[in-house]
């Protein structure tokens, strides 16, 4: 069950649209701004309030890949592997984060505060290689760039020393 205000808050946001399942992408997200992420419950209530089927509203959350279908860290970051990010450095970028994380993509950090996602297109080529931390948005990342980017969301990893070991059931998160 929803809490009330997230309920409300939904309800608001449909009345600006023809139909309620306008609202669908903006639902998901006022219910993944609460929870960090849209479970199975969340999903099933959500239909039921925008008046479409749970299987309507999974291929919109699944197709969207900023709406996170199982549980993510704290802080999620998406790398972008976009051809614009590969060529000026993405590889090299790749390989620093997961260092200082100690976990690859699809993996969440032991102590739960970061996941490391990849993404198709950040929308940032022209200051490529780019991340995304949370809803911030960094272009033209460097390795002189990542470390204090990553400290101010509380990794003090050193190169090879991630702030938390590899889960032991790795969580298989998806991009979408």
């Amino acid at each position: 069950m929803l809490p009330k205000e997230i309920e409300q808050t939904i309800e608001a946001a449909t009345r600006r649209y023809p139909q309620r399942r306008g609202a669908c992408i903006e639902a998901l997200q006022i219910v993944q701004r609460h929870h960090s992420w849209v479970s199975d419950d969340d999903l099933k209530e959500l239909a039921r309030l925008l008046q479409m089927t749970t299987d309507e509203l999974d291929g919109v959350a699944t197709f969207y890949n900023l709406i996170f279908r199982k549980p993510v860290g704290t802080h999620v970051i998406l790398l972008c592997n976009s051809i614009s990010c590969w060529i000026m450095g993405y590889e090299r970028l790749r390989e620093q984060v997961t260092a200082r994380l100690g976990i690859a993509f699809g993996e969440t950090s032991a102590d739960g505060r970061f996941t490391l996602l990849p993404n198709v297109c950040l929308g940032a080529c022209d200051h490529a290689p780019a991340m995304m931390v949370d809803e911030d948005l960094y272009g033209d990342v460097s390795p002189a760039t990542l470390d204090p980017i990553l400290h101010q969301y509380g990794c003090a990893g050193t190169p090879g020393k991630g702030d938390g070991e590899r889960t032991t059931a790795d969580h298989e998160h998806q991009a979408r």
